[in-house]
Parts: C-alpha cells; sequence; structure tokens
C-alpha cells in the first residue's frame, strides 16, 4: 500500500475558509456602538459651557429591547379620558420618541378588546405627538373581567 502525501492544493480550500472568516471578523468590529452616546465618560472631559449642550450622538439608532410598561383606565369611546390618562401615563417619558407600541385591552370579549386597544392607539399622537409620531403600533386583546382597561408597552428609541 502507498503512503498518501499531502498535496498542498489540498489545503487552499481551509486556507480561503479561515481567511474569509478573518474578513468577517473584522467587518463585525468595524461596526459603531448604537448605545455608545449614553455612556459617561464617551467624551474627553467637559468644559462648563459645554455640559448644557446636547451629546453628539453617533452611530446608528436602535431599538431599547426592554419596554416600557403603562396602564391605562378610561371608559371605552370617552376619548379626551383616554388622552389625559395618555398624557399622565408617559409624562416621565416625556422627550423620547416610541418606536413601536403594543397595546393590549383588557375585555371579556375579544373584539371588543381589540377595538378598545385600537382606539387607544389612535390617540397615541393626540396625548403626545413628539413621543408617538411615526411609531408602529399593535392591537391586542388580554382577557379581563373588567373594560376599560389596556396595558401599553412601549419599546424607545436609544436617543
Amino acid at each position: 500500500m502507498k503512503g498518501r502525501r499531502l498535496q498542498p492544493l489540498h489545503l487552499a480550500g481551509w486556507l480561503f475558509a479561515d481567511m474569509l472568516l478573518v474578513l468577517a471578523l473584522v467587518a463585525m468590529g468595524d461596526q459603531g456602538d448604537p448605545q455608545a452616546a449614553e455612556r459617561p465618560g464617551s467624551s474627553p472631559s467637559p468644559s462648563a459651557s459645554a455640559q448644557h449642550k446636547k451629546p453628539r450622538r453617533t452611530g446608528p439608532r436602535a431599538v431599547v429591547r426592554t419596554p416600557v410598561k403603562v396602564a391605562l383606565d378610561a371608559r371605552a369611546g370617552d376619548r379626551e379620558a383616554i388622552v389625559r390618562g395618555l398624557r399622565k401615563a408617559t409624562a416621565r417619558y416625556k422627550g423620547r420618541q416610541a418606536a413601536f407600541v403594543l397595546t393590549f385591552g383588557r375585555h371579556t370579549d375579544p373584539g371588543a378588546g381589540g377595538r378598545y386597544a385600537h382606539e387607544v392607539n389612535s390617540l397615541l399622537e393626540k396625548a403626545r405627538p413628539d413621543m408617538f409620531h411615526g411609531a408602529t403600533t399593535r392591537d391586542f386583546w388580554k382577557g379581563g373581567a373588567s373594560s376599560g382597561h389596556a396595558d401599553i408597552e412601549i419599546y424607545f428609541y436609544t436617543y
């Protein structure tokens, strides 16, 4: 039986695969960090006048993966009460912009719960135009004995 010799040509595929892996790692390492602007100490010691300026944003804007959860209690059809409730529930998040909103209307009937969630979502921009302009919304039903209640999950942009 003849001994097989390893030909250098047999290693060409492995060498190509290894070089492609290194190229992919370099490309991934070159991506910006979307939350870099939020880290303390990301800029050199700011002067007193620079502290009042907004931080310069770098990198692409992303969506925070953890939602902000708020609740709303207002009778279905009472649009003014829903708007007031939305303003009150989102007051502490003023200045932020929502990427998408999931609203769960509570009701014993799935149709009525979905309609209530849709009504709430249709009034988001009226309640806070700066926060909800262009946000994607989804209406859901959540079973429950009480009607006129919505659980809202808001996913904000990082900046």
